[in-house]
């Protein structure tokens, strides 16, 4: 999305992020078995590490989709590495049993296109926005679409003006 429709900033710490990736892999607890993760980079790195020790799983796969190509702009979505066959061996049919993680749900454009590759794996994200959401099976926080979310991975310690000055 471009800057124009971004008026909110939620900023994630490591801390809230890694209790939010904890509750997500505590509500998938119950909703598997899961043979294996795939995760979708960049973003589903992280909290595909945590989920996969909270949930003694050890097969982890990435699949690599870029649609953010400027960290504010959503452009075209392009694979730029499928998933393994070995991975998908190791599932079910259509990715049955297979566990896909990403930090967030926006468009839902991403999820759309290993959706088509996995269409019968479980799909979890840490948060969602309300485009994106009926693509995916479980996620933690849902915000508004117009909010930008700033992961700890891209921040820096810096200050930050009060909402009261007009900068979100």
């Amino acid at each position: 999305m471009s800057d124009d429709r971004q008026n909110k900033a939620f900023p994630v710490s490591w801390d809230q992020f890694h209790r939010d990736a904890r509750a997500l892999a505590w509500r998938l607890a119950g909703a598997g078995p899961f043979v294996g993760i795939v995760c979708i980079t960049r973003g589903g790195l992280v909290p595909a590490a945590i989920v996969a020790r909270e949930l003694g799983i050890r097969l982890i796969e990435t699949v690599c989709i870029a649609s953010y190509h400027d960290y504010k702009n959503q452009g075209e979505t392009e694979v730029i590495k499928p998933i393994a066959d070995i991975v998908t061996a190791a599932a079910g049919p259509g990715g049955q049993g297979l566990l896909v993680i990403d930090d967030l749900v926006d468009t839902g454009s991403t999820a759309k296109v290993v959706r088509e590759m996995l269409p019968r794996a479980h799909f979890a994200t840490v948060y969602a926005k309300p485009a994106g959401r009926p693509i995916i099976d479980t996620f933690i926080t849902e915000v508004s679409q117009d909010t930008w979310i700033y992961f700890p991975w891209d921040m820096g310690l810096s200050f930050q003006p009060p909402i009261r000055d007009g900068v979100a």
